[in-house]
């Protein structure tokens, strides 16, 4: 799954007790979408969550920043109904606006 979103929050690096680095984060994403024959508004909120040396680089990022993340969706907790993005790569999405 490939999802253009914006780093909404991030929690602090943690480290699994295997020692591996760890992050959770929220994702915000906004787009239009044909739904039906028609252009639809869309806009959610998803958290996410990546593991290893995406984890420590994601860490680096500041909130607000586009990033377009290529992962999974699982269960965000062993016994919950939530899901959460597990991103196994992203790439920083450029900031220009169009026109200038």
């Amino acid at each position: 799954m490939t999802l253009d979103a914006r780093l909404q929050s991030r929690g602090s690096l943690r480290f699994t007790p295997a020692g591996v680095p760890a992050l959770d984060f929220e994702l915000a994403h906004e787009s239009m979408q044909v739904e039906a024959g028609s252009e639809r508004r869309v806009a959610c909120e998803l958290a996410a969550v990546a593991l290893g040396p995406v984890a420590t680089k994601i860490a680096d990022i500041a909130p607000g920043a586009q990033i377009r993340c290529t992962g999974f969706l699982a269960r965000r907790y062993r016994t919950g109904i939530t899901v959460a993005l597990h991103v196994n790569e992203f790439d920083l999405k450029s900031e220009t606006k169009e026109g200038n």
